[in-house]
């Protein structure tokens, strides 16, 4: 085992800190028992068997650990490769199996997003719903664990964060000398300063609006905010915490004039992280993540939006039935969803279409047209109106996906990519039966995804352990380890040769996006004044909208606001460039059947090649009958080289978004000199033009070297592991 470090370059983990480390306790079995409540007999069987290997297996490694430690306590000269076993052990016995699954309701405010989750977890008043356009006024995660109590964090903004976010806030709030009497109402009636306005009352109080950045971080706000910029609420029933939870999630409207300190902290919330202990139809593993569709005014908590957007491996887009066949709102989800299956770690989208009940019978039955059959009763509609809608909506969404995503992504192989579900049908069953709702077919997809999940990570986990237990065991004493001479000159030179003939691979796969892509950039300079009119002049006129404009400057090109559709200006104009390398991009890091342009397949070659080296030089060094040491050996490539995968997936939403940082880095001088002040009062969009002619060769430029770093990084990687 001490070859292993020359033949790799490092060892994967570092011994010295963890070598005496302990592993981690194991779950009572109690409380694992209590998650099988959440599956069906046959799903309860078969993750119950999940979790017997598993457990067996870690308890096996942690035996095996704690004789090796023994063995090895008093020995001043640890040979490395008992070393790396030690560590490997650990490590092993540590590991999570299944990382979470997390699920994005992704939608527009009042779309329904709380009152689904609030049905799934069977909880009808947990998250805060009501009958206006907007409700929860942040993130929200909700998930499963062994607490024994419901469990609440709100994730407030740093001292650092606020600050930053609170010096937009003043500068877009301050007025200039020459502003006439008509553009001052205008300034009092716009979006943004309303929005900004708010915000500061609510930390500041009344005339904060007036103030300064310096005057109001000397400012005392209404409510102290901890230290530690997190808040965590507990409560023995959801019904407790649910009121204690209500004012931080709720947002306020303008006319509230209640004492409740709760409310003065909203605009300084990031995230909130709610935890239900042991849910009978949630299980421990799986996320539910209601995400406000518009992103945020403050730059962290617009970061954290994207981020937990690329981190879903599931998202559901959520359209109510009253604005799901049309609106821009509903199409910028959907196409925010599948850059998500881009650039993220999407593997699955679907349109989960709300309050599916309502239906006005009169209007309806004018406007059917859908064979002869009479309808004799308003649920009769109902379910014909919902499977109308599946139908037109499935076949729209597939030939959206197909335009978009490779041939072979899973999801376009889906039996279902609609859903039409109730909510309120579900609490009270007056016209849909349970099963109608399809509340309770989403938590059947909910679970077999986590099913299916344990039952791949499980077998990968018993598959590395029972490889290094193999070689452990066949070890009569730690004189025996590993210590092979191999012929290493002769694999470190087949190594530096199979890498460089992996990064002209590379090469290749990135160079079939060169045409489409330059067809795209020419789409782009022809098109981009019309996109930034789209983009910046409103179909009722333009009165009020100045400051708007200015936020979207102070945010280079980025503003979003519970009440505005999200503008950014940066991704606006390089679509033209996605619409011709969508589909080009997916076929490269596609996981699926390999292609030309595929660069997994390259890299699964690259494995198997050096494990067929492994394999060629431990026959010639005597393992052809202590096969222990090269199953082991030819193991750790692949473990080495998953690791690899997971950091090029990683990488992936980087070189996918170089085209819009590309944008917003060549705009930067002319949205600060429009965000400091200037003529903001008049609406001028060509103003971008200049800078725009010397994006032109931008993309490209931005995109090759993006990706040509992560074919260089590829070999550096290869060789340190």
């Amino acid at each position: 085992m001490a070859e292993m470090k020359d033949v790799f370059g490092q060892q994967p983990h570092p011994v010295e800190d963890d070598l005496y480390k302990e592993p981690m306790r194991k779950r009572k079995k109690s409380d694992r028992d209590q998650r099988f409540r959440a599956f069906p007999s046959v799903e309860q069987s078969a993750l119950k068997e999940y979790e017997k290997l598993e457990s067996r297996t870690r308890r096996v490694l942690s035996n095996t650990y704690q004789k090796l430690i023994q063995s090895v306590f008093l020995d001043d000269s640890i040979p490395n490769g008992v070393k790396y076993l030690i560590n490997r052990l650990l490590v092993l016995i540590e590991k999570p199996t299944v990382d979470p699954i997390y699920i994005g309701l992704f939608g527009s405010t009042g779309a329904g997003k709380s009152s689904l989750i609030n049905a799934i977890i069977q909880q009808a008043m947990f998250l805060p719903v009501s009958g206006e356009s907007i409700c929860t006024s942040c993130i929200v995660q909700v998930s499963s664990g062994c607490c024994a109590q419901f469990e609440a964090k709100i994730h407030l903004l740093s001292d650092q964060e606020w600050r930053e976010e609170l010096k937009n806030l003043t500068k877009l709030l301050h007025r200039t000398e020459e502003l006439g009497r008509e553009e001052a109402d205008a300034w009092n009636r716009d979006e943004a300063v309303e929005e900004a306005t708010w915000k500061l009352q609510m930390i500041y109080g009344n005339g904060a609006e007036s103030k300064n950045y310096e005057e109001l971080l000397r400012a005392k706000p209404k409510r102290k905010i901890p230290t530690s910029r997190v808040i965590t609420l507990k409560a023995e029933e959801a019904e407790e915490l649910s009121i204690k939870l209500d004012p931080y999630i709720r947002t306020q409207r303008r006319d509230w004039d209640g004492e409740a300190t709760e409310m003065h902290i909203w605009p300084l919330i990031k995230h909130v992280e709610v935890t239900l202990p042991k849910s009978d139809l949630i299980p421990e593993g799986v996320v539910l993540v209601d995400i406000p569709g518009t992103g945020d005014f403050n730059s962290k908590r617009d970061e954290m939006w994207k981020k937990t957007i690329d981190k879903c491996s599931v998202i559901w887009v959520i359209s109510d039935i009253e604005r799901v066949s049309g609106g821009r709102a509903h199409e910028d989800l959907l196409n925010e969803s599948i850059k998500a299956c881009q650039r993220g770690f999407c593997r699955d989208v679907a349109l989960v279409v709300t309050k599916a009940d309502k239906l006005h019978l009169p209007e309806y039955l004018r406007e059917r047209k859908a064979g002869n059959q009479a309808i004799q009763s308003q649920r009769e509609a109902v379910l014909e109106r919902n499977e109308m809608i599946k139908l037109q909506r499935t076949r729209i969404l597939k030939e959206k996906l197909k335009r978009k995503l490779p041939a072979d992504f899973k999801v376009l192989e889906a039996s279902d990519l609609v859903y039409t579900v109730s909510a309120q049908e579900y609490w009270q069953q007056a016209l849909l039966t349970e099963e109608e709702t399809e509340i309770p077919k989403l938590r059947e997809y909910v679970r077999k995804r986590l099913l299916d999940k344990k039952r791949r990570t499980v077998t990968k986990y018993v598959t590395e352990a029972f490889g290094l237990l193999l070689l452990t065991d066949s070890f009569s004493s730690t004189q025996n380890l590993p210590n092979e001479h191999l012929h290493m000159s002769v694999l470190r030179r087949f190594a530096e040769e199979k890498v460089e003939l992996l990064e002209k691979a590379i090469g290749h796969c990135f160079a079939c996006m060169e045409q489409p892509l330059q067809e795209g950039v020419r789409t782009a300079r022809t098109s981009y004044r019309c996109i930034l009119r789209a983009c910046l002049v409103r179909s009722k006129g333009n009165q009020g909208f100045h400051q708007t404009l200015k936020a979207v400057c102070l945010k280079n090109g980025i503003y979003a606001s519970r009440t505005l559709a999200r503008i950014d200006l940066n991704e606006a104009l390089t679509q033209p460039i996605y619409d011709q390398i969508d589909p080009v991009f997916g076929s490269i890091f596609r996981t699926g059947k390999p292609t030309g342009s595929a660069l997994m397949p390259h890299i699964d070659a690259f494995k198997h090649s050096l494990q067929e080296k492994m394999t060629e030089i431990g026959i010639r060094s005597g393992w052809k009958y202590d096969s222990c040491k090269k199953n082991f050996l030819i193991q750790e490539i692949s473990a080495i080289l998953g690791g690899l995968e997971d950091h090029i997936l990683r990488r992936k939403r980087r070189v996918y978004e170089s085209l819009t940082a590309s944008v917003q880095s060549d705009l930067k001088l002319c949205y600060e000199g429009r965000g400091r002040g200037g003529q903001h009062c008049r609406l001028h969009w060509d103003f971008l033009s200049a800078p725009f002619t010397s994006f032109s060769a931008a993309p490209s430029k931005a995109l090759f070297s993006c990706t040509l770093s992560l074919c260089s990084s590829l070999s550096p990687h290869i060789a340190t592991t």
